[in-house]
């Protein structure tokens, strides 16, 4: 059996103390291994790593203009999540983390329930809970309609 493939989003931060905090507050753990003074590698799963690089850091691994967050759509990330509680429980961390709560619209189909938050440096992720089973007879009576 294959390994599942692993993903490391890298992320460009004003402030790594705060950042790091910011994420091990909604549940991340740093990984020593990978964290310095200008990185901290941060676990939000067995295959999802999150890596908070200071914009000195970032700039090492692109000749590209660092994009303001707060002002730019840059990326959006989108985590699932286990349940709709899983979903508010992840925001509710997040604004009491320091970030901002639903930066974009909530999204709520019965079958499939989604919210966002926004780090402090301005990254978007969105948190999204799918009742499989649903979404697929949704899909299905939607193609023979």
């Amino acid at each position: 059996m294959a390994k599942p493939t692993m993903i490391f989003v890298n992320l460009p931060v004003s402030n790594l103390a705060r950042a790091t905090a910011f994420y091990e507050a909604i549940g991340a753990t740093k990984n020593p291994q990978f964290s310095d003074e200008t990185a901290s590698g941060m676990v939000i799963s067995d295959t999802i790593h999150v890596m908070l690089l200071t914009h000195d850091k970032f700039r090492q691994f692109t000749p590209k203009t660092i994009a303001d967050a707060r002002t730019t759509s840059e990326v959006l990330i989108c985590l699932s999540a286990e349940s709709r509680d899983a979903v508010d429980g992840y925001v509710t961390k997040a604004k009491g983390a320091g970030g901002s709560a639903d930066p974009s619209p909530q999204q709520d189909y019965g079958f499939m329930y989604g919210r966002s938050f926004e780090d402090p440096d301005g990254h978007i992720w969105e948190v999204m809970w799918m009742d499989v089973e649903a979404a697929m007879k949704a899909q299905s009576a939607a193609a023979t309609a």
